[in-house]
């Protein structure tokens, strides 16, 4: 059995179990379209980022992201996709649109230390999680795999469901387009943000052959 992992990334205050979150409204968004993508890749991830942003509260565990009946019927990351949010929202992922980003209160992706969690939201169509803070395996698998994981204060309490949101990697900001307020993330090294344009560590290392240590 795996390690369960209790240590986030961020101090982090208990709260119960959030409610599934109401469908959004449509989107109407102002932000610009994203530009072409940052390699030749087929795994990797847009410079720019934008879609609607579905919000959930603190505490959101990976046995909710990817119940662990789950992760032992398959190593398909599409068949994994389908059980993406299942301990909130059984229906989450025939809900939500390819490229929108899901945003959450602190202590996000707590408790098993496998990927398939972080895999199950890339391949449903999730585009970047933005946390006010994230366990810290969850947070080094989502790199890993390629998926934008952005740490701002307070940002559960600048989001509702629906708003469009923009993430630009190259700055590591977050955009909420229907109030125009522009959001810092927790910054990373270049080599974290060139790994999750490139599509995540695999990716990167095609690319470059080697990694910055070496």
């Amino acid at each position: 059995m795996a390690a369960e992992d209790k240590t986030t990334h961020n101090t982090t205050t208990s709260s119960s179990r959030p409610e599934s979150p109401s469908p959004p409204p449509p989107l109407s968004s102002p932000l610009m379209p994203s530009p072409p993508k940052s390699t030749t890749s087929p795994f990797a991830t847009e410079a720019v980022l934008q879609g609607k942003a579905w919000v959930f509260g603190d505490d959101i565990n990976t046995d909710i992201i990817m119940p662990f009946r789950f992760k032992s019927r398959t190593n398909d990351p599409n068949e994994m996709a389908k059980y993406a949010m299942y301990g909130i929202d059984p229906d989450f992922p025939k809900k939500i649109s390819k490229g929108d980003i899901l945003v959450a209160g602190r202590n996000f992706g707590g408790g098993s230390s496998r990927e398939q969690a972080p895999v199950a939201l890339k391949y449903a169509g999730i585009s970047a999680v933005v946390a006010e803070s994230f366990a810290r395996i969850f947070y080094r698998n989502a790199f890993t795999i390629g998926l934008p994981a952005l740490e701002v204060s307070g940002i559960k309490g600048q989001m509702v469901q629906g708003d469009p949101v923009l993430i630009n990697l190259g700055e590591f900001t977050v955009t909420n387009g229907r109030l125009g307020h522009v959001f810092k993330a927790k910054s990373v090294p270049d080599f974290m943000r060139n790994m999750l344009l490139n599509g995540g560590l695999v990716e990167y290392f095609k690319k470059n052959q080697k990694f910055p240590w070496t």
